[in-house]
């Protein structure tokens, strides 16, 4: 088991030391797979540059300097694992449930690209909401990408799991009814699984004071996980989309439709 494959300067590569790599490697892809988009990610990122500057200062034997970053990173995986439980539940739920092997590497290798597609009827929420806009009625649609969104309706929201429909859309955020205040979460299947849901706020100082709080919480979860937003302004009537932290406020319906399709891969995005 330890023959040697091939040698690189000092260092000898052998089987054990191949699958090793092999392994972190696809650890590491699954785990960016979760945290892609989301304020970890970014995180994360700097975590990575403080490492990369630790390890230039002892190799440079900058010993203040590496003795500093030393101790805050020693004190770093504690941090890590309260700052990230959110992101850690998420990667042990995706581990638990083998949906990792539907769309990994290997069987995409060996079988073809087994990945299940989002199957959400967009038009019917875009109609929806251009005649919200039009009434000034306020709204907020989460759709489902990859990363499931089932805790934040388990734990609060009303369940529904209904086929979509305009007038069930719009029925939902009438004003004055029970659901209106909320967000909806929409299903890789399409279905409306739940409304009424309360969504985690941004911590962005840098958006807009006019933001209220149903574009903070459009933002904060495209941060928190994959998912993409479609809102409707109650003061404004205008038509927004979040996603990834980032968002493109006062869109016509086509330019939503159109950026919802293409960031669920979904075919047929040209408009007709």
């Amino acid at each position: 088991m330890n023959l040697l494959l091939y040698k690189i300067g000092n260092y000898e590569l052998n089987f054990i030391n191949s699958l090793d790599i092999l392994l972190v490697g696809l650890l590491l892809y699954y785990v960016y797979r979760i945290i892609k988009g989301t304020l970890a990610f970014r995180i994360i990122l700097g975590g990575f540059f403080v490492v990369g500057i630790w390890w230039l200062a002892r190799f440079m034997e900058l010993k203040i300097l590496s003795e500093i970053l030393g101790q805050f990173l020693g004190v770093g995986v504690l941090g890590a694992l309260i700052l990230y439980q959110q992101e850690i539940r998420r990667f042990l739920g995706f581990i638990g449930k083998g949906s990792f092997l539907k769309n990994s590497i290997l069987t995409e290798w060996f079988y073809g690209n087994f990945e299940e597609k989002v199957k959400i009827d967009v038009q019917e929420f875009v109609e929806a909401s251009e005649e919200m806009a039009s009434t000034l009625t306020g709204a907020l649609i989460v759709f489902t990408k990859e990363q499931d969104l089932s805790s934040y309706y388990n734990t609060a929201g009303v369940f529904i799991d209904a086929i979509p429909h305009k007038r069930l859309i719009q029925t939902i955020f009438a004003k004055n009814t029970p659901t209106h205040d909320g967000a909806m979460i929409v299903g890789k299947d399409g279905r409306i699984k739940a409304v009424q849901c309360i969504l985690p706020v941004t911590d962005n100082p840098n958006i807009p004071q006019s933001f209220g709080l149903r574009h903070r919480s459009a933002l904060g979860i495209s941060e928190q996980s994959d998912a993409i937003v479609l809102l409707v302004s109650e003061q404004t009537g205008k038509i927004s989309v979040a996603k990834q932290g980032d968002i493109k406020f006062g869109i016509t319906p086509r330019e939503a439709r159109k950026v919802i399709l293409q960031y669920l891969n979904q075919e047929n995005t040209n408009d007709e």
